[in-house]
């Protein structure tokens, strides 16, 4: 299954090379350009997706493979860590001059 992965990334990486390269050329030429724009995005993506292709799912993907190794415990660890964050944030005063200055004794 890597060889499959590996060998369609390797062609969609070609093809991503040709894409860009037409798109290039289509930019260059300035009444073309707004078709070159688009395609110029499009082989970009498939150059990513094409990379993605080549790595293995542990490395393409870090997030996906910890969560499934993890089970419940990593979303559940996930979602109190994201709650603590929502808390911890705070609304910056609008007069910081007025700002409550508290002596810490010890």
């Amino acid at each position: 299954m890597r060889i499959l992965r590996g060998l369609g990334g390797t062609v969609l990486w070609l093809l991503a090379c040709i894409l860009g390269l037409v798109a290039v050329i289509l930019c260059v030429t300035v009444l073309l350009l707004p078709v070159g724009i688009p395609l110029l995005r499009v082989a970009r993506r498939m150059f990513a997706t094409a990379g993605r292709m080549m790595l293995p799912r542990a490395l393409a993907h870090p997030v996906k493979s910890a969560k499934d190794s993890l089970g419940e415990t990593g979303s559940k660890a996930g979602s109190s860590v994201s709650d603590i964050a929502d808390n911890a944030t705070t609304k910056p005063s609008r007069m910081p001059w007025r700002r409550n200055k508290r002596l810490s004794f010890g």
